[in-house]
């Protein structure tokens, strides 16, 4: 837990730096001037088109007697906006995560690797193809978990345990690759996944619980339709900062456990420079289980003995 409070602390300050703060602008001002043309110029003919495409259907004019039989005539109007902004949100997500995953995290790790893990050694064990891989196989799982577990969601509490836990698991398998992708080999990376995998999965459900808060701007944005492009842009930057601030977690946090592991392996392994063999026939401190010399006989041929001696054999 100390690690990763330690990370945590580490990757705000590192949020703060100047480099970090322009990582989070860019793909801003890139999904903002996208998306905010496409909001722009698109939210008054899609929202008619919705509308008049939701009028010929009988479970819609279901869903509108049903309301206004509470007295909630509101919902004519408000169905299609909330329809629209469910289908752009995915997008505006997807979005961010690429120009995130492209332009934002190589550079993190690079900002990483000059000022706290200059020492560590880079031997580039991910690549972007197995970035991709990696992020497509978790995402077909996690849609299966999700498609299993949905009927959990309506379910309390469950359904404010499973969705976090599924959404932690997605961002740790995918950040984890990324984190360690330049500096780790393959061999190494899975060990670190295969030791560290609960921390792992705590810093992903925090920060996929993180992700979730730019939903209260989206559900408040269909109440407030005038104010939807305001909120649609504080929203982006909420996912930008969001995205970025749990790529400096998973970071801080990953090439720390590489560091220590390296160290851990370079202490075990045997040194050999500078061994110093021992004498033959001289008994060492490494010789303790081996039974008692005998004493030598003198003799003039013993070359243990010191000293000059005399044909008799007398020093």
């Amino acid at each position: 837990m100390n690690d990763i409070l330690r990370a945590l602390g580490r990757a705000l300050v590192s949020l703060l730096h100047p480099r970090m703060l322009w990582l989070t602008a860019m793909p801003f001002i890139v999904s903002g001037l996208l998306w905010g043309a496409v909001i722009w110029f698109g939210w008054e003919p899609f929202t008619d088109f919705l509308r008049v495409w939701l009028e010929q259907w009988e479970f819609t004019q279901w869903i509108y007697r049903f309301f206004g039989y509470f007295g909630v005539d509101s919902v004519r109007m408000a169905l299609a906006p909330f329809i629209l902004v469910a289908l752009l949100v995915p997008l505006i997500v997807v979005t961010a995560l690429l120009l995130i995953a492209g332009w934002s995290m190589p550079a993190v790790l690079r900002h990483l690797s000059r000022r706290h893990f200059i020492h560590l050694e880079a031997r580039q064990g991910g690549s972007f193809w197995g970035s991709l891989g990696q992020s497509l196989g978790a995402t077909v799982v996690f849609l299966i978990a999700a498609l299993v577990t949905l009927p959990l969601w309506l379910v309390p509490p469950f359904f404010a345990i499973v969705p976090p836990l599924l959404w932690g698991w997605l961002t740790y398998r995918v950040m984890t690759y990324d984190a360690l992708a330049f500096h780790a080999s393959p061999e190494e990376r899975r060990r670190l996944v295969r030791e560290k995998r609960l921390p792992l999965l705590v810093i992903g459900v925090a920060t996929g619980l993180l992700g979730s808060l730019p939903t209260l701007l989206w559900v408040s944005s269909v109440i407030m339709i005038v104010l939807f492009p305001v909120i649609a842009l504080l929203a982006i930057w909420l996912y930008v900062v969001i995205f970025v601030f749990s790529a400096l977690w998973f970071a801080h946090y990953c090439l720390r456990a590489l560091s220590r592991m390296r160290a851990e392996e370079a202490h075990r392994e045997p040194v050999f420079a500078g061994t110093v063999l021992p004498v033959a026939g001289m008994p060492t401190s490494e010789s303790e289980d081996l039974p008692p010399a005998q004493a030598l006989p003198e003799s003039p041929e013993s070359p243990l003995l010191p000293g000059p001696r005399s044909p008799n054999g007398s020093p």
